[in-house]
């Protein structure tokens, strides 16, 4: 096998080592009938038959086949590439995760169907009809509501909140059995995005006897103070705190029926305003400017 200087060097650290003892030559011992002439070549001696001289001896040499195959990676270099590239993946497979569990997952908001329910008036003893249905998200169970959603902008929506109480005596008979009664609550706030379901904090307002009126983010409404003896006229705004507006209006009526000591407030877009009516001979209209209310005039007819 022929060997050029690049392969040499390349193979310096694969090439058997070949040794020259006496019982192990590299070369083939020279015959003891060969003798040198006088050029340094070996020659066997003369033939008895003829006096020309025998034909000179070549030197022959044992070629050993040397290992054309290169030395081989070190298993500790081969070890750390490996890991590396699994390093690597990793790190890969990290970012791709990351980017998307940033990404937010769509929700999925609806409505049930209707149930037909019984709630009892303000001393008990009458049962009024009330529709109400269940409110999913995901397909989980968060609320009960009646009456329409509110739309608030294209990701929040506001809408009635509607749940049972255990009506149960503890003095009854079956004293671990259950009676379920409907009742009307707050309002609640979705959002859509996110899923999320709270109720609003509405000052004074009372879940029996308020009715409600939205316009835009604003909500108006009459107010109960928590005795039973004052009637305000109470506008506020989601995402606030105190109301924007809470004025007195008399005395409440203090009915038996859901709904009587006001009628729906009405709304006017241009310019913004409001008008509360709690009797025939009383009429409060308000002017919304930039969060601030203007009281206009108590006895001012509502613009046509």
């Amino acid at each position: 096998m022929l060997l050029t200087r690049f392969n040499i060097r390349r193979l310096r650290f694969a090439m058997t080592t070949v040794s020259h003892t006496e019982g192990n030559r590299a070369t083939r011992p020279t015959p003891s009938f060969a003798r040198p002439d006088s050029r340094g070549r070996l020659s066997l001696p003369e033939s008895r038959g003829g006096g020309d001289l025998a034909r000179p001896v070549p030197r022959k040499t044992e070629h050993f086949h040397c290992s054309s195959v290169i030395a081989p990676i070190p298993r500790a270099c081969q070890s750390s590439l490996m890991v590396r590239k699994l390093l690597l993946m990793f790190v890969m497979m990290c970012i791709a995760w990351s980017e998307c569990a940033a990404v937010p997952k769509p929700r999925v908001i609806t409505f049930g169907k209707w149930i037909s329910a019984k709630w009892p008036n303000a001393t008990g003893q009458k049962l009024l009809d009330l529709k109400v249905r269940p409110l999913f998200v995901d397909t989980r169970l968060k609320e009960y509501t009646t009456g329409s959603p509110h739309e608030l902008t294209d990701r929040l929506f506001v809408v009635r909140r509607a749940f049972r109480v255990n009506d149960a005596l503890p003095t009854e008979a079956n004293a671990n059995a259950t009676r379920w009664q409907w009742q009307r609550g707050g309002w609640l706030l979705v959002d859509r995005v996110t899923g999320r379901v709270s109720q609003l904090s509405l000052p004074e307002f009372d879940p029996f006897y308020s009715t409600a009126s939205w316009y835009r983010d604003y909500i108006a409404y009459c107010g109960v103070s928590e005795d039973g003896k004052k009637l305000y006229a109470v506008v506020a705004q989601v995402g606030r705190r105190k109301p924007i507006l809470k004025k007195d209006a008399g005395e409440p009526a203090g009915t038996d029926d859901p709904d009587s000591e006001c009628p729906p407030p009405v709304w006017e877009r241009t310019p913004m305003r409001v008008t509360f009516q709690p009797d025939d001979d009383q009429k409060l209209v308000f002017s919304i400017r930039s969060r601030v209310v203007d009281v206009v005039n108590d006895a001012e007819e509502p613009q046509e």
